[in-house]
């Protein structure tokens, strides 16, 4: 065998690994979201959700997201050996997003704000001339 061999077959079996892990903590999460969006509608205060509640549950819910998309994309690389670049695109506008969701500005810097704003103008750019271009998996 030769050493090229070892070191792919290798390489597979981190990956597996990796995507089991991340498969479990995606699980883990899903099952505390749950628990998060039990808790705030029938025992904190009945059927009624206060907004920082729903900013968290909203929070989390697309953390959980960030999450399969992110499993997704690992377990397509094990398959295809390919990096799918429009679906990793989608994920850090949605993460970029979620921190605008979350963004308190009362407390924001300005200039975090403004930084924040041209790294979701430059990616959701980047994501319309991909679509346009009509590049796929890359």
């Amino acid at each position: 065998m030769e050493p090229n061999d070892i070191l792919k077959k290798y390489e597979k079996l981190v990956y597996l690994i990796l995507t089991f892990l991340f498969a479990l903590i995606v699980a883990f999460s899903i099952g505390e979201l749950v628990y998060i969006v039990f808790t705030a509608l029938f025992v904190n205060s009945p059927l009624l959700l206060e907004q920082g509640e729903l900013l968290n549950i909203f929070g989390y819910f697309l953390l959980v997201l960030i999450g399969v998309e992110l499993l997704a994309v690992t377990s397509a690389y094990i398959n295809e050996n390919v990096i799918h670049v429009e679906v990793v695109m989608i994920i850090a506008i949605i993460a970029v997003a979620r921190g605008v969701i979350l963004l308190d500005t009362g407390t924001a810097n300005p200039l975090n704000m403004f930084g924040t704003a041209i790294i979701l103008f430059t990616l959701c750019t980047g994501y319309f001339f991909l679509k346009k271009g009509g590049v796929r998996n890359q």
